[in-house]
């Protein structure tokens, strides 16, 4: 067996400890075992340098039972134990557990309590003065805490400081780095007693353990009509301040035979010129750092019983909000125009927004540049045959017939139009945007107001 001297195991836990890789990255950088560089830094953090050098001599019966008797009160595994009582081998451990079930290990008198256990040990086994940490030692461990901490609170940072998290959150989080940091750091970090974590741990293995969290899918599932796929059901459970993973809720929502209704491909309609046509300003930067400086239009067409419907939006790019619309039941001159007007109204001052558009006849007739003009909005318009130049108008039309007209039946166009009304409201209000850090567009703009 290759034997590595006391130099190599504290480079190798050095590294670890400044971040300098994880476990996986440094055991094939320095070729060793994924369990050595683990087993190592866990030994290092509970003992110093002493932790690396490999312990060897006899363990009384007691000692054996007091280890056995930690393990079953806080559930550790054997390279934990191992690293708390400085036990060379862990293995050596799991010998120890199954002697003590065939009944030939016995201590003279009764199992002491965990406390009493707990205060022997640090009795029977102080650290020696050649185990002290160094400065660069004690630098480098302050590191790994302070790493520990901002895991923690990455995780955690959607749902607020610690003390407004519940103890299973916490423990969960604790959970999911646990095996990157050392339980007492992240313990400490949470404000989490050790049982309460252990309880917790308990309760989050049990088999009903998603059941709260099937509920709560189902519930987004259902409200939205089945239009919310993995990522915007996570974020609107974390919006209601629960802690739950995306890869959680995708697995949950196969298991529950669930998945975002399939988007149908678009309808899509050949316009001619007429007059002549604006530069195009916006150049496909769709951003805008704040609301009525970049709108985009189009118009789009519904069928339904043999007769057409036509929509005709604006919509604001600050916050992808439609901000007017208008429908007919012919696309003429009056469908924009009547448009525009409903649209100047959201504007305050003189200085009004960029509004791009398509090469559409439309938005060519000089009546419609002389109402921008009057309402001292600013013209754009895509280079020819290049739709990909009001993508973001085109994206709204996809998502509007796919979630909606697509997955509904019409009897009769009014039907229709009521329906456009309702789902333009529930986009404007109810439906979340992740680019809006999982907020609808209403709420994106009334939070920028208030700031």
């Amino acid at each position: 067996m290759r034997k590595f001297d006391l130099r190599f195991k504290l480079k190798v836990v050095r590294d670890y400890l400044a971040g300098k890789g994880g476990y996986k990255i440094l055991a094939a950088k320095y070729g060793i075992a994924n369990s050595l560089v683990r087993s190592w830094v866990a030994a290092y953090q509970h003992h110093g340098s002493a932790g690396l050098v490999r312990q060897r001599g006899r363990y009384t019966q007691e000692f054996k039972l007091e280890v056995l008797h930690r393990r079953a009160a806080e559930n550790l595994s054997y390279r934990e134990l191992g690293a708390i009582y400085n036990i060379g081998n862990p293995h050596s451990i799991m010998l120890w557990q199954q002697q003590h079930e065939r009944g030939e290990l016995r201590a003279p008198q009764s199992l002491p309590s965990l406390d009493h256990s707990m205060s022997t040990k640090k009795k029977r086994s102080p650290r020696s003065p050649g185990s002290e940490l160094s400065a660069e030692d004690g630098l480098l461990r302050e590191n790994q805490r302070l790493r520990a901490e901002v895991a923690y609170l990455k995780k955690g940072q959607c749902l607020g400081s610690s003390e407004e998290i519940g103890a299973a959150e916490r423990a969960q989080i604790v959970l999911e780095l646990r095996h990157e940091f050392p339980l007492t750091d992240l313990l400490h970090v949470a404000q989490l007693p050790r049982s309460t974590f252990y309880y917790q741990a308990k309760v989050l293995r049990s088999p009903g353990r998603h059941d709260e969290l099937k509920a709560k899918i189902q519930a987004v599932y259902a409200e939205h009509r089945g239009l919310y796929g993995y990522r915007r059901i996570t974020a609107t459970i974390r919006r209601d301040g629960h802690l739950v993973n995306h890869k959680a809720v995708q697995r949950l929502m196969s298991e529950m035979g669930m998945k975002s209704r399939v988007r149908a491909k678009k309808f899509r309609s050949y316009r001619g010129e007429l007059g002549e046509a604006a530069p195009n300003s916006l150049n496909r930067e769709f951003a805008a750092s704040q609301a009525n400086q970049k709108w985009v239009t189009d118009v789009t067409e519904f069928a339904v019983a043999g007769k057409k419907l036509y929509l005709s939006p604006v919509m604001d790019l600050y916050n992808g909000e439609i901000v007017a619309y208008q429908t007919s039941n012919r696309p003429d001159f009056s469908l924009v125009i009547n448009m525009l007007k409903k649209a100047a109204r959201k504007c305050t001052g003189t200085d009004g927004p960029l509004l791009h558009s398509d090469q559409g006849w439309h938005y060519r007739m000089q009546p419609y540049k002389a109402a921008l003009a009057r309402y001292g909005m600013k013209q754009s318009m895509s280079r020819k045959g290049n739709c990909f130049d009001n993508a973001a108008m085109e994206s709204f039309f996809a998502t509007l017939k796919a979630e909606y007209f697509h997955l509904s039946d019409f009897d009769d166009i009014e039907q229709l139009n009521a329906g456009l009304r309702r789902y333009i409201d529930y986009y404007n209000r109810h439906r979340i945007k992740l680019k809006l850090g999982g907020m609808s567009p209403m709420e994106y703009r009334l939070r920028a107001v208030s700031h």
